[in-house]
């Protein structure tokens, strides 16, 4: 089964969606799954994985609901309050839906050190002992800190979004290479290839210019800890959907065919547990 393990919906409110600003008008309007759902069946992809972008449990039962009258939503990465006193409950009263496989706060926002403390270590600790995974945003310079929670959490599954977001339009990948080795050492964390394309001049990127941070990525964590997101529809800002999965596509030409077959579907089937 392909899987694009990294997809958002939403119905736009201006002041909940306060992230999207007027620069980034192409994706200032709702964005639904029977949008996508041409474009997946264009591409021959079955499944999505769709990911929380709002900071509520609101969030999470939204996308529960989609999954619902969706099929091809095969999982949800929703959102909890890891300092939530009642965490615990929290987490029981979603326990009997299947589509939820994982969890994610946007930590890119937070300081540096967000990811480094006890108290969200404590938190995703117990997200991962109800056997859903953990998404990892960040952006470089907090990849230290998030190599601080996989240390404390080593039977939580990990999976870092796109790729820790390697400065691309800016051209040095060193720090964020060095950062990226580190955290992969960790044999629990998966990486994104997504929201590349964003990381880009959203003008005038070239997939030359996307293959030494894809290369990097292949050569720390492997091929078989490497998984395809589109990033739909946040990567409209620089590209259509078809050509994010054919870049992706063209460069992962390289690989044998079961390690093809792991980045677009095994991969993420087997870390957010897709079958189960």
């Amino acid at each position: 089964m392909r899987i694009d393990a990294h997809q958002h919906y939403w119905r736009y409110d201006a002041v909940r969606d306060s992230w999207i600003t007027p620069e980034m008008g192409a994706i200032r309007r709702d964005f639904l799954p029977a949008q996508v759902a041409p474009l997946l069946r264009a591409a021959g992809i079955a499944g999505v994985v769709a990911v929380q972008t709002d900071q509520s449990e609101q969030e999470t039962d939204f996308l529960l609901a989609l999954a619902a009258d969706h099929p091809f939503i095969k999982g949800v990465v929703g959102w909890v309050d890891l300092l939530a006193t009642d965490l615990e409950a929290r987490l029981t009263r979603w326990q009997h839906e299947r589509a939820l496989k994982g969890f994610r706060h946007i930590a890119q926002g937070e300081p540096d050190d967000f990811l480094a403390r006890e108290d969200i270590a404590r938190g995703v600790a117990a997200v991962g002992r109800r056997g859903y995974a953990y998404d990892i945003l960040i952006y470089p310079r907090q990849l230290a800190a998030a190599q601080a929670l996989v240390a404390r959490c080593p039977d939580v599954r990990f999976v870092l979004d796109h790729c820790a977001k390697p400065p691309i339009a800016g051209g040095d990948l060193s720090a964020w290479h060095d950062g990226l080795v580190r955290l992969a050492a960790h044999p629990n964390v998966i990486c994104k290839l997504s929201g590349l394309v964003t990381e880009a001049d959203h003008r005038s990127w070239t997939a030359t210019e996307l293959a030494p941070a894809l290369d990097m990525a292949l050569a720390a964590f492997g091929a078989d800890r490497l998984m395809f997101g589109s990033d739909w529809p946040v990567c409209l800002l620089a590209a259509q959907y078809s050509t994010v999965h054919d870049v992706i596509m063209a460069w992962a030409g390289q690989l044998s065919e079961d390690e093809h077959a792991g980045i677009f579907g095994g991969t993420a089937v087997r870390a957010y547990r897709l079958e189960e």
